[in-house]
């Protein structure tokens, strides 16, 4: 029988929540802003907010840190590089970058829930220098070369 993996969670900042799924069928696990005090985007402007925690990622996964839908989708907020990479040795504290897309300021508040943690497997494989690759029906065929 598989074991269930743990995530290791040390809390650095005492009044955040630990990460937690809001559902039993919520894929990530909710993190909050660690700031004192409020903290407005202005449209376009990117900022960095500390979590207040650092995690202990389960060997063979990784920590993908991705935009709280809720977050993107009605107020233009999201995560600034697209989806966050958290190693499993990491063991600093985690940051989220968020970026305001909209036209509106957003103002961030302390302990908001500002994204989210999903523990994704990684695929490792050893990295061999090959003179050709193997053949396939799509080829060397780009964007759009299988229809819109």
């Amino acid at each position: 029988m598989e074991q269930t993996p743990i995530l290791r969670i040390k809390r650095l900042c005492s009044w955040v929540d630990l990460p937690q799924r809001q559902t039993e069928g919520s894929a990530g696990y909710d993190l909050q802003a660690c700031i004192p005090e409020p903290v407005t985007l202005s449209p376009g402007e990117s900022a960095v907010f500390p979590t207040g925690l650092a995690a202990e990622i389960p060997g063979g996964f990784a920590g993908m840190i991705f935009t709280r839908s809720g977050l993107g989708v009605k107020h233009g907020v999201a995560v600034s590089n697209g989806v966050g990479v958290i190693d499993s040795d990491y063991r600093g504290e985690l940051h989220v970058g968020l970026r305001n897309h909209s036209r509106e300021p957003y103002t961030v508040q302390p302990g908001e829930r500002i994204a989210q943690l999903i523990l994704l497997p990684v695929g490792l494989a050893s990295v061999v220098e090959v003179s050709q690759l193997s053949s396939t029906q799509r080829g060397e065929g780009g964007f759009g070369s299988t229809g819109k």
